[in-house]
């Protein structure tokens, strides 16, 4: 329903990266939980950042897509999320049988965490790669009202 009522796409990329970390971080606290009642508080956590950042995801995803690739965008996105799944899944339980579900649901944690830091890095650099496009098929409400805005946006400097 959050998203639903959102008016506009901008803004969602930093919704997604803020959403991933609290999936991540509330991971990790599961992880270490040993009160049922504790942990269903955090799995309450780790659902609504789990879903929105899913949500988010496939809303920039159809937006993004032009309509005619669309259905093949979405397959590509529904095979890479939902048909990668079983092979997590049987990673996530090997390392369970050899290192113990805290552990495995730890280390799942951390690396949530870390892949929130690299989009929130590159977080920039996505929104400069789709302004054009948000542009094109006026979903900026400054471009679609007519206001200036940047049109030769460029990346930064490599260090």
């Amino acid at each position: 329903l959050y998203l639903a009522s959102r008016k506009s796409t901008l803004g969602l990329g930093k919704i997604i990266a803020t959403t991933t970390f609290i999936f991540a971080f509330s991971l990790i606290l599961f992880s270490f939980s040993k009160s049922i009642t504790l942990s269903l508080i955090i799995l309450l956590f780790c659902g609504y950042g789990m879903m929105i950042q899913t949500a988010g995801s496939n809303t920039i995803l159809q937006t993004l897509s032009n309509d005619d690739m669309r259905g093949r965008v979405m397959s590509f996105y529904t095979v890479a999320f939902r048909g990668m799944a079983p092979f997590g899944s049987l990673m996530a339980g090997a390392m369970a049988d050899s290192f113990g579900a805290p552990a495995t649901v730890l280390i799942s944690g951390i690396v949530c965490l870390v892949v929130g830091i690299l989009f929130s890095k590159n977080l920039k650099i996505i929104r400069i790669a789709a302004r054009p496009i948000y542009q094109q098929k006026g979903l900026i409400p400054e471009a679609v009202k007519g206001v200036q805005v940047a049109s030769n946006l460029t990346l930064p400097p490599e260090d």
